[in-house]
């Protein structure tokens, strides 16, 4: 059943006080019952017609991503290339989601995937600490949106959150939304990573979820992938409840990104049952859910190919990306 939440007041943005006070009337969670609940979850099985429907739709949600410093022009389009076709030898396989760059590699990607369902996700704002000027972080913003990026995976600053300036925060998120938009397009969504790994507990990453969503976050996303722990099981689980009771209170639909840590075709298909079984069918959807990983997708290739073929290729038979 969904959590009670207090509805959203008018102004909780006004003051740190206001959005202190609405943040923390938020029920706290239950730590014990969240992990019950994953356990038991867990050991949901997927039967072999319904497996190979997940098995598609999980890839259909990967948004496959390349963030090192030594990524080059030609890895990003080999990148995109495997982005559009994830098998070439087998046209069966649908695209992945997106390709995430850095935002300087957005060009190359966007010539790349021009004219296809696969977007082009930047990770803007001064990613992975986000610890620069906002104007600095805004320019990275509009670089990567006039570029042509479609996605921006923006950072919270973690320190302003956890000294308690949630209002600082909500601005900064508010800030970044208004330079997602086109003048002449559809805006990039936005969004926004919680890096639930630096937070405090389970009830901080509900009230980070709650003022992510209320500043106009399109997506919530649990990590940058550099810190450990990334998306576990029970923070995704809690942030599909954030985002199945934000729209019961406010009739807005929000997606979920766990990212990092998730490397198996049964990683993969344990979140989407958590998907199913939290927050809805509605989920079930590329628009509403993404899984940030690149390893996983080889995984689930391979996993495909046996359900298809009754074998698995060799361990060299897909790229490495």
């Amino acid at each position: 059943m969904p959590t009670s939440v207090p509805s959203d007041p008018a102004g909780i943005a006004t003051s740190n006080t206001a959005l202190r006070a609405f943040l923390y009337g938020l029920p706290g969670v239950d730590e014990a019952g969240v992990h019950a609940r994953v356990a038991d979850l867990a050991t949901r099985s997927v039967k072999t017609t319904a497996k190979a429907h997940a098995i598609d739709l999980a890839i259909r949600m990967v948004d496959l991503t390349t963030l090192e410093g030594a990524d080059t022009p030609g890895k990003v389009r080999a990148l995109a290339a495997k982005a559009l076709a994830p098998d070439p030898a087998d046209r069966s396989v649908p695209s992945v989601a997106a390709v995430c760059v850095y935002p300087d590699l957005v060009p190359v990607a966007v010539r790349a995937l021009r004219g296809t369902s696969v977007g082009v996700a930047s990770v803007a704002t001064s990613f992975p600490a986000g610890r620069a000027p906002l104007e600095a972080r805004l320019l990275d913003t509009r670089a990567a949106v006039a570029d042509g990026a479609t996605e921006i995976d923006m950072v919270i600053d973690r320190g302003a959150f956890l000294a308690g300036d949630y209002r600082k925060v909500y601005e900064e998120i508010v800030a970044v939304k208004e330079v997602c938009a086109r003048p002449d397009g559809e805006p990039a969504h936005l969004k926004v990573i919680l890096e639930t790994g630096e937070l405090a507990g389970y009830d901080d990453v509900r009230r980070a979820s709650w003022l992510a969503m209320h500043a106009g976050a399109d997506f919530i996303k649990t990590s940058t992938g550099k810190v450990s722990p990334a998306a576990t099981p029970a923070v995704t689980l809690i942030m599909l409840q954030a985002v199945r009771d934000f729209r019961a209170a406010t009739g807005r639909q929000v997606g979920v990104k766990p990212a990092g840590g998730i490397r198996t075709t049964k990683d993969a298909l344990r979140n989407l049952v958590l998907v199913n079984e939290t927050a809805g069918a509605d989920w079930l959807d590329p628009r509403w859910f993404r899984i940030g990983a690149s390893s996983l997708l080889n995984d689930l290739l391979m996993q495909r190919t046996k359900l298809t073929t009754g074998t698995y290729p060799g361990p060299d038979y897909y790229s490495a990306d």
